[in-house]
């Protein structure tokens, strides 16, 4: 009777702590705050999932978000002190303990925003995540960035409306910009009038560095992030590409990311589109279980099945940055958009293919190749219709000598030099005026 009446005490006992377990909530094991002129992003990051309930304020403006079954503690009071000056959307993080078991977060912003509260499940390297994604209602229109950057301007670019020249690539540019109507899907591509002199077209180079923000990508030996060292040769490549024309016309770089935060896959295709980009290049760095395989390579894409295994693996690898990175997947407009750009055509395919064939040639003349050909699978940022789109794996990172040769100014300059090589013999071969563009 007494070992009876001690169970149950116990029994009582392990129930009571699994209770205060319980009020004493989820864990907070990481917060993180990616600055950008697209959109600010804050993560909270967990042992367990929160639940928040959140409401926006107008004046002044601020997202007041309750997250419930947490306790502050100093990982949640780090938000604070982890939000820059230059941040364009948050001027600030107050976090309170509003309730017993429930955390008060207030985010100052510096202009009106759009905000997407979701959660994310665990996926390595991350637990649960809850995300809030702060657009403003007033989004940056990057082919206005891409007017104003032409001009060296820092502030607003010139009006839509500005007369058209003939003689001015950048007048067509911003009459093509003028020419634009909205709708709710992807942004309409106008056909490009060919003009008489045929010397005038400003040819428009998409740069893409792979992964971002929560998406470190591939993780060399000695711990170089994918992410940072992509960047670091697209802005190469761009300063190339703006110093250089082809046959009179003017060549221009426009990189879907140039900071570190994440852009979703549909989104920069979407950003590439915008701009009307004549090419798209995304740029990563290959990465293995094991440190033996080594060289660069080239992917276009495949209507139908990998032209490989190993094309096949690389592309659901690379397809899985949505996951990492933390995707909205109930946003209604991502959902559309990425519907939409799921209609790559034969002709775009045999475009990338023989852009792809000509950097892989370049790339050869400065390093290893991983594979002799352009290789092709179902890669989701790739699917432009209209645009011809490769991805370059620039080494494996996985492979301590290429890791020290991706870190390498010297490799990252002759990787640069190889890929406007290969952009110059594209156009060399295709006239930019004589293709047909279209939706």
């Amino acid at each position: 009777m007494i070992q009876r009446r001690e169970l149950i005490q116990a029994g009582t006992l392990v129930l009571l702590l699994g209770r205060a377990q319980l009020a004493s909530g989820a864990a907070i094991v990481a917060v993180r705050v990616w600055p950008a002129e697209d959109y600010s992003r804050v993560t909270l990051e967990s042992d367990t999932e929160l639940k928040a309930r959140q409401s926006f304020i107008g004046q002044p403006p601020r997202l007041a978000v309750d997250i419930e079954g947490i306790e502050l503690n100093p990982a949640l009071r780090e938000l604070v002190a982890k939000v820059l000056p230059e941040d364009p959307n948050i001027a600030g993080i107050r976090v309170g303990q509003y309730a017993p078991g429930v955390v008060r977060l207030v985010i100052d912003l510096k202009q009106a925003i759009k905000p997407q509260v979701f959660t994310l499940k665990p996926i390595e390297p991350y637990q649960h995540r809850l995300v809030f994604d702060l657009y403003p209602t007033q989004p940056p229109d990057p082919l206005a960035a891409l007017i104003a950057e032409r001009l060296g301007q820092k502030g607003p670019a010139p009006a839509a409306s500005a007369p058209r020249s003939d003689t001015d690539p950048l007048g067509d540019l911003i009459a093509r910009h003028a020419d634009k109507a909205p709708a709710p899907g992807l942004p309409p591509v106008p056909a490009l009038p060919a003009r008489g002199n045929g010397t005038d077209r400003l040819i428009i180079i998409a740069l893409d560095p792979g992964h971002g923000g929560e998406d470190p990508g591939a993780i060399g030996r000695n711990g170089t992030r994918e992410k940072d060292v992509v960047l670091r040769i697209a802005r190469r490549l761009r300063d190339r590409i703006n110093a250089s024309s082809v046959n009179g016309h003017t060549l221009r770089a426009y990189l879907t990311r140039d900071g570190d935060f994440f852009v979703p896959l549909h989104v920069r295709v979407q950003k590439a589109r915008q701009v009307q980009a004549d090419l798209f290049v995304s740029i990563h760095a290959d990465a293995f279980y094991t440190p033996r395989p080594q060289g660069a390579s080239v992917f276009a894409l495949s209507h139908g099945g990998a032209s490989s295994s190993a094309a096949r693996w690389m592309a659901a690898k690379e397809n899985k940055a949505d996951q990492i990175g933390g995707i909205n997947v109930k946003a209604k407009d991502a959902q559309v958009q990425r519907a939409l750009l799921d209609m790559s055509t034969s002709a775009q395919i045999k475009d990338s293919l023989q852009l792809g064939g000509t950097l892989l040639s370049e790339i050869g003349r400065v390093g290893k190749l991983h594979k002799p050909r352009v290789e092709q699978a179902g890669f989701a940022v790739l699917k432009a219709p209209d645009i011809p789109s490769v991805l370059v794996e620039a080494a494996f990172i996985s492979n301590p000598e290429e890791e020290a040769k991706l870190n390498s100014e010297a490799y990252q300059e002759q990787l640069a030099q190889a890929l406007m090589r290969g952009i110059e013999g594209y156009f060399a071969k295709n006239p930019p005026l004589a293709r047909n563009r279209s939706v």
